[in-house]
């Protein structure tokens, strides 16, 4: 049975039309014959939505019971016995109530796809695994619904359902996708306009990275070589010259003029050739790349141009950056055509531009001669010798002299040096052989025979076989000490950018595996902690441990090189065999790699120092705050009980009782203080104690009110009496309630009254205090959460500084957040956010927790 199907509706964030344009895909197959039925559909009370399901066949869903809650869930059973042609799935990412066959509703579309059911699902940006980290950063809030990204590119096909931000937050604003009470606050906290723009941009740019790989996939199965110019990419070459810099803002130029252009800068590292960079000009050229949003990479490559265009063609490049040559006319007619011309005619369809620069056409100078022996320098030194040969012999012979027996062997000496020049040292002993027969049969009597008559011919012969191989082998060595010293300098090179890799610091594993890969030409490259020793089992399959960096797609079935790093990790390479003469650099990369890692360790440990001088910190400032702000109240009360002791008899009722007050009030301060002043202890040693159960928000606001003394002159409440209860301790919680309506009616202007409002949002239940006062900079408003902080409050009444770091203690300990905001109009809006009841246990309420 053929599997079935599964397209994906992409959205960058709730409410942008997943669900009603499944639903409208759905009626249309309906309309055109396919048996289409609605699995599981969530509307969310949207009418225009729950509209589009009229008409189209709904599988009743399964109902369980959980935590005496009674829930519903996809029926897969049912849609299978149904065997329907298509089969609509919202919420591809959706967690499913515990006690079912699958944890996740992604597994039960995999179970309708093996039984060869079309599957039409919805997922948003957010749900995405490898991206969870990145929306949270953005929108401040935490999902714990993902989908393993395996399982979306897996799917046959994947659309971006796509709504400009203004228009989603148009449609919240009127009530097309979250009722009244609650667009107020998702106005002001996901849906802000910053936040859906980045979303937006996430899918998009996830969407083209799919479809770029999708591109490449078709490419390599096809035997497709040519690059097709979906996507500008320029390709900039560096040679460490001046002219790097040129040519990186003329290819950052060319990038820039096409919408998702790519800049990507190249330095071939080659153990043979010219190249004379000057000493940290490539470290200067590669920030620039990456200041211009660019990437740097570095390969090994003998034959240069090959190597460039073997890059390109690997990244798919449509445009190829090289600079004019920085030799010569003379130094360009004697060693032919260099670098540019050659890649020029290597690049295919690549576009090439040769950019003039103000380095280019050097100082004439005889071109070097040494040089590491390539395949293609041995056969052009034995063309030297077979046409050479020839050659002078014709023209030896056709000015034969009876005493030029000299002249003419010194000329087949000549021949033989420029052989050993280009060839090497077998090219050279074939030519001083084939030459000193050809003098003997043409030149030595007896002539046309093989035989010296005089013995010092015969000599001299020897002789100069003995002095062409001599000269071959000392040619030979300094070709091999210029191919060393190349190689020497290639290995530094490399060294040199792995190491600086290091020093970037966070990124450091990452770009050690990735400049592996690239400079030993490998498929893939990853790194594996906590594996076995000899590397995976089964090549490219489960690594057996923790995959901590990679780089490249790992090929299935293939055998790795591994390359033990320390005793935790292992470096594994997928691709062509890595020669024994790499070896050491492959060592030596990963001592590199284990300086990584040790670096992380103890950057783990720094953290934890930092922590420790932190809490050092909050020591000096609370003996600070003890020698001042509690030297007040315990003063005040020391005062009174000391006026009544040694006046008592004398005081007046009403004295008396004005001292018994202040006592009173300053002992009882006392004990706030302090209380406040354990609480912190307790939060930072962890043992606090959170006794949570299922909260009325109501039954606490109200009653911190009272506890304040606020009435409807300082307050305005706006408390929906639909939102459900919330799992947290009632003590605690009224205390946060009391301490922000405390700073709020502080800080408010006279004359206005500050808002107590109550509303749901993504699960969580948000209690907002909203006042008009100055509020707070944003850069200075997570300071307002350091204990013995009071940003600049100077009058001895404002207590310790105390309250929203243990508000804020409170909430984190109670599973929820306490975040500032702006006020629309001005002022400071805080915001308590706590999981409804309905989401957590409920046999928390007669458990206590530590923080």
């Amino acid at each position: 049975m053929a599997r079935g199907r599964l397209r994906v509706l992409l959205g960058a964030a709730p409410g942008v039309g997943k669900t009603y344009a499944m639903l409208e895909e759905g009626r249309r197959l309906r309309d055109e014959g396919r048996d289409v039925v609605v699995a599981v559909v969530e509307t969310h009370g949207r009418a225009h939505t729950a509209a589009m399901v009229e008409g189209l066949e709904v599988v009743p869903r399964r109902a369980v019971r959980h935590r005496e809650v009674e829930l519903t869930e996809l029926d897969v059973d049912a849609v299978l016995a149904r065997r329907p042609d298509v089969a609509l799935v919202d919420e591809l990412a959706h967690t499913n109530a515990p006690g079912l066959a699958r944890t996740k509703r992604w597994q039960d579309v995999d179970a309708l796809l093996d039984a060869g059911i079309d599957v039409l699902s919805t997922v948003n940006i957010q749900h995405i695994e490898s991206l969870n980290d990145v929306v949270e950063k953005i929108t401040g809030v935490v999902q714990r619904e993902t989908i393993p990204d395996a399982v979306l590119r897996a799917a046959d096909q994947v659309e971006v359902v796509d709504l400009a931000p203004q228009a989603l937050r148009d449609r919240l604003a009127g009530g097309y996708v979250y009722p009244a009470e609650r667009v107020d606050a998702a106005l002001s906290n996901y849906f802000r306009l910053g936040n859906l723009t980045a979303l937006r941009e996430l899918a998009l740019l996830w969407l083209a990275d799919e479809v770029d790989a999708a591109l490449r996939l078709y490419r390599t199965e096809h035997g497709i070589d040519s690059p097709w110019e979906a996507r500008e990419r320029v390709v900039v070459t560096l040679t460490g010259g001046p002219e790097g810099e040129t040519l990186i803002r003329r290819g950052a130029r060319i990038a820039a003029r096409s919408a998702g252009g790519q800049l990507l800068a190249v330095h071939v590292t080659r153990q043979d050739g010219l190249r004379g960079a000057a000493p940290g000009a490539l470290a200067h050229q590669r920030a620039l790349v990456e200041q211009l949003g660019g990437t740097y990479h570095q390969v090994v490559g003998d034959d240069v141009p090959r190597a460039l265009v073997d890059f390109a063609t690997a990244v798919d490049a449509t445009q190829l950056v090289i600079g004019v040559s920085r030799r010569g006319w003379l130094a360009t007619a004697l060693s032919g055509p260099g670098i540019g011309a050659t890649v020029t005619r290597e690049a295919g369809k690549i576009d090439v531009h040769v950019v003039n620069h103000a380095a280019a056409g050097g100082r004439p100078r005889l071109p070097r001669v040494g040089g590491a022996l390539t395949r293609r320098r041995r056969v052009a030194g034995f063309a030297l010798a077979l046409v050479g040969g020839p050659l002078l012999t014709w023209l030896l012979v056709a000015t034969r002299s009876t005493d030029a027996f000299v002249a003419d062997v010194l000329a087949y000496q000549l021949l033989v040096v420029v052989t050993a020049l280009v060839g090497g040292l077998w090219p050279a002993v074939y030519a001083a052989v084939l030459s000193g027969l050809t003098i003997d049969f043409l030149f030595v009597d007896p002539l046309h025979t093989v035989t010296v008559s005089e013995p010092s011919h015969a000599l001299a012969l020897v002789l100069y076989v003995v002095i062409a191989v001599l000269v071959s082998v000392v040619v030979d060595r300094a070709a091999r000490t210029t191919r060393a010293a190349h190689r020497a300098a290639a290995e530094s090179e490399l060294l040199a950018t792995v190491a600086g890799s290091v020093l970037r610091g966070q990124d450091a594993v990452a770009a050690l595996v990735g400049r592996a890969r690239e400079a030993f030409g490998m498929t893939a490259a990853r790194l594996v902690v906590g594996g076995p020793p000899g590397g995976p089992p089964h090549g490219g399959g489960d690594p057996g441990g923790t995959v901590l960096a990679s780089d490249g797609e790992v090929p299935p079935g293939e055998p790795g090189t591994t390359v033990p790093v320390d005793e935790r990790a292992v470096l594994q390479l997928y691709g062509p065999d890595v020669a024994a003469s790499e070896r050491r650099l492959l060592n030596v990369i990963a001592v590199q790699l284990r300086a990584a890692l040790e670096r992380s360790d103890l950057a783990s440990v720094a953290s934890e120092v930092d922590h420790l001088t932190a809490s050092d910190r909050v020591r000096s400032a609370l003996l600070s705050a003890l020698s001042h702000d509690l030297r007040r109240p315990l003063s005040a009360a020391t005062a009174a009980v000391g006026g009544l002791r040694t006046a008592g008899s004398r005081l007046s009722p009403s004295d008396r009782a004005e001292l018994l007050d202040t006592a009173d009030e300053s002992l009882r301060a006392l004990a706030t203080l302090m209380t406040d002043l354990l609480d912190v202890s307790r939060l930072d040693a962890g043992v606090l104690a959170f006794a949570r159960t299922h909260v009325d928000t109501a039954d606490v606001v109200l009653p911190a009110l009272d506890e304040l003394g606020l009435g409807p002159d300082e307050v305005e409440l706006d408390l929906d009496l639909a939102v459900p209860p919330v799992l947290a301790d009632p003590v605690l919680l009224q205390r946060v309630v009391v301490n922000l309506l405390a700073n709020a009616t502080r800080h408010a202007p006279p004359g206005t009254r500050v808002r107590v409002a109550t509303s749901t949002f993504a699960g969580a239940v948000q209690i907002r205090v909203v006042d008009h006062g100055p509020g707070i900079p944003r850069e200075r408003r997570d300071d307002v959460f350091v204990p013995f902080q009071r940003l600049g409050d100077t009058d001895n009444a404002t207590g310790l500084g105390l309250g929203l770091a243990l508000s804020k203690g409170f909430v984190t300990g109670m599973g929820g957040t306490l975040m500032p905001e702006d006020t629309p109009g001005g002022g400071l809006t805080m915001v308590v956010a706590l999981p409804s009841a309905g989401t957590d246990d409920p046999a928390d309420a007669t458990r206590g927790t530590a923080a």
